[in-house]
């Protein structure tokens, strides 16, 4: 059925491999595709099916082993660890909308309404605030530092 046209059919299962890798995003669906692309090659140059099949598994395996791991190493050294959720927040300012104490008071964070307490400031609305730590859904914050001041 498909007798010279291998070639195309491992294309296509490449293609549909790297598709996949777009949604995985960890180097190894990109790698079998690879080695999709080697049998390719093979079929290309008139070889069976049996070879195709050997050279696919070759050097995906090969690509897996040796490309993969070193792909990784360098997206992860070349990716800012990117905080996610609360733990974002700290170290950005905000503004007190009413009195913060230790106690408790409300801050405006990020442009939403936080729960916020102080270590033992009082701060007065308006005052411009750092987040020190979140701890649950609050944010412990301090008066922040004016430059010149």
């Amino acid at each position: 059925m498909f007798e010279g046209h291998a070639w195309m059919v491992w294309l296509g299962v490449a293609l549909v491999l790297v598709a996949i890798e777009t949604v995985t995003v960890d180097f190894t669906f990109l790698m079998l595709a690879g080695g999709a692309v080697g049998a390719s090659v093979a079929a290309a140059f008139g070889a069976p099916p049996a070879v195709q099949a050997v050279v696919a598994a070759l050097v995906a395996v090969a690509l897996l082993a040796i490309v993969r791991p070193w792909l990784k190493k360098r997206l992860a050294a070349s990716t800012p660890q990117q905080l996610m959720g609360a733990a974002a927040h700290v170290g950005r300012s905000a503004v007190a909308i009413e009195r913060v104490n230790p106690a408790g008071g409300r801050v405006k964070l990020a442009g939403e309404t936080w729960s916020a307490r102080t270590l033992g400031d009082d701060i007065e609305p308006g005052e411009e605030v750092v987040v020190d730590s979140i701890d649950g859904a609050t944010a412990i914050v301090s008066r922040a530092h004016v430059v010149g001041a």
